[in-house]
């Protein structure tokens, strides 16, 4: 009997990260894929991208609601407890041999604390990396403890998940799961790319996503910043995704919206590009602007700049493609001006990425089906 593994996915960057291990679970003859499915996947604001999940050829087992249409601080919290509510009764009923869970949000925070009660193990994809900027950082580490086996991105994270006392025999270095994409997944043609945007794309353009500062002060000051500084670049197109559903991320969609509409034929906006046009973006784009994790794991890969704004991505580890620059005007106007300019581009196409070489969810799948479904541990001393 196949043992079964569910995959749990809640954001749209999370399940471009997860398609390659779904589809290598999907193709094992001795584990069977289950998909858990829920946050802004579910939500018509986020672009319904659960749809995008079955087109792909993955059926959903289960569909958990749990966003509130507030995102201040107490309604990410509520989300939360209506998540755990539910991830009981899917969990219950679709009774799977091992949880497999990627990063730091907190969706990913409430599905795990459930498999811990319900002692389903959890096997956790990038742990050990560090996030100064967002609560996320302190997720990231919980979700470690209450899972048995990890996989992880470089070898300095490994090192940081044995550090939290986790057994070096269930903590394996894969390398970042999005670079599997690299060797995997045909990218599209600028044409084809603009033509699937319904928008006159060109190049050069750039390429943005800004995620709320959860740990900061005044995300949508830092977000005006950032608008501003791509005012001065009139010869630049912005292609823009939406922010995630952080507390916070619904003030920039106001702000994005507003910008794009009064700049109709320079800015497109759209809510979620699904993997393969992100992915085919960042290979036309001449920089990739913004805080998203992406910018630091996946875009040097592609030997394209990177501007990384402000503190939200804080301590991770990056190639030298990546330029760091507090988020006000000045910084963000410098550093993109870098990220332009031919000798920086120039420079790009040299750097190696410190995340691997896209063979992960093969490595992963070869230690689930040796998985003998043990949950419990004992801390692992350094000394």
């Amino acid at each position: 009997m196949k043992r079964k593994v569910a995959v749990f996915t809640a954001t749209r960057a999370e399940y471009g990260l997860l398609y390659w291990l779904m589809k290598d679970i999907q193709a094992s003859d001795t584990l069977q894929l289950q998909v858990l499915v829920s946050g802004t996947h579910l939500s018509p604001e986020f672009g319904d991208t659960w749809r995008q999940i079955i087109e792909d050829g993955f059926p959903i087992d289960a569909k958990v609601e749990m966003l509130l249409s507030s995102d201040s601080s107490v309604g990410v919290a509520k989300s939360m407890g209506l998540g755990a509510i539910g991830f009981a009764e899917a969990l219950e009923r679709l009774a799977p041999d091992v949880l497999v869970v990627l990063g730091d949000r907190f969706e990913a925070l409430a599905v795990v604390q459930v498999a811990a009660v319900l002692r389903i193990p959890v096997a956790h994809l990038h742990g050990g990396e560090i996030t100064e900027g967002a609560y996320d950082d302190a997720f990231r580490h919980a979700i470690t403890k209450l899972s048995y086996l990890h996989f992880v991105a470089a070898e300095p994270y490994r090192q940081r998940v044995i550090q939290l006392g986790e057994s070096p025999e269930r903590t394996f270095n894969v390398g970042a799961m999005g670079l599997d994409h690299l060797q995997r997944t045909p990218l599209m043609s600028l044409g084809e790319l603009a033509q699937s945007l319904s928008f006159p794309l060109q190049q050069p353009f750039i390429l943005a996503t800004y995620h709320p500062e959860t740990l900061g002060e005044d995300s949508l000051t830092d977000f005006g910043n950032l608008l501003q500084a791509l005012d001065d670049f009139p010869d630049y197109q912005v292609l823009f995704t939406y922010p995630n559903s952080d507390n916070g991320g619904r003030g920039i969609i106001a702000m994005l919206e507003a910008y794009a509409a009064a700049r109709p034929e320079r800015i497109k906006v759209v809510p979620s590009l699904g993997f393969k046009r992100y992915l085919s973006a960042v290979a036309l784009a001449h920089a990739v602007v913004g805080n998203s994790s992406s910018g630091i794991i996946e875009v040097p890969a592609f030997h394209v700049p990177t501007v990384n704004i402000g503190q939200r991505q804080r301590g991770r580890l990056a190639a030298e493609s990546v330029l760091h620059c507090e988020a006000d005007y000045h910084a963000i106007r410098g550093a993109l001006s870098t990220a332009c300019s031919a000798s920086f581009r120039a420079s790009c196409l040299t750097v190696v990425n410190p995340y691997g070489q896209g063979r992960a969810a093969q490595s992963v799948v070869r230690v689930l089906e040796q998985f003998g479904g043990a949950s419990l541990k004992t801390f692992h001393n350094l000394v």
